[in-house]
């Protein structure tokens, strides 16, 4: 039988195909349907390159399975390929699933699992591993977003449907997680808050400090 080393942590990116008009929709009256795919590549790699820095394995997870390629996904596929990330797609229907099913499978891997968004670079890869040393002594952590959701999460423990019911990309997605958690009988720890980029606002914070 294989030891895993108890030190493992697989840390996994989720993000969507750039498809014009089915990316970062909220930047789209500013910034147009093209512009607002061109943003979502932007901050995909962005965060890959946080991730990679954090010195753990990395993986690479879209959204769905797809026959043809987007052109648009070529930047992204480039940089996994110069890194070494290897990718695969998320399973289930709701997000709540898809990040359960992810951590499932995580753990199978290594002893602590990671997930970030590609709308959260603000975390850096000091945040990463901040999130997998609180995992030495609880089974969930949570880096909260300002905007009441989260911009992590990882565990060393999960149990199903620890994640159901969550109304996702509302300002009551986190409390509601916590309240999840609590009653699955899961200890949990929360990081200092974030932020994501969802709307036009959050797009000139990240271009303000990109260029800064």
């Amino acid at each position: 039988m294989q030891i895993v080393d108890p030190d493992s942590v697989l840390v996994m990116q989720f993000a969507k195909w750039p498809e014009a008009g089915r990316v970062k929709t909220r930047l789209m009256p500013e910034l147009g349907a093209e512009g607002a795919m061109n943003a979502h590549v932007r901050l995909s790699l962005a965060v890959l390159e946080n991730l990679v820095a954090s010195g753990y394995d990395v993986r690479f997870l879209w959204d769905r399975p797809l026959e043809t390629i987007p052109d648009a996904a070529s930047p992204i596929n480039e940089r996994l390929e110069y890194h070494g990330v290897g990718c695969d797609w998320q399973q289930g229907d709701v997000l709540g699933e898809r990040m359960t099913r992810a951590l499932d499978t995580g753990l199978q891997k290594a002893s602590k699992a990671v997930i970030v968004g590609s709308d959260c670079p603000s975390v850096d890869a000091e945040y990463v591993r901040l999130a997998v040393a609180a995992l030495d002594e609880v089974d969930v952590v949570l880096g909260p977003s300002d905007d009441g959701g989260y911009v992590l999460i990882g565990a060393r423990t999960i149990v199903p449907d620890m994640l159901a019911d969550v109304a996702w990309g509302t300002e009551n997605a986190l409390e509601q997680t916590c309240d999840r958690l609590t009653r699955a009988g899961l200890t949990f720890a929360l990081l200092p808050e974030k932020w994501d980029v969802d709307e036009p606002e959050d797009w000139r914070r990240f271009i303000g400090q990109s260029s800064g």
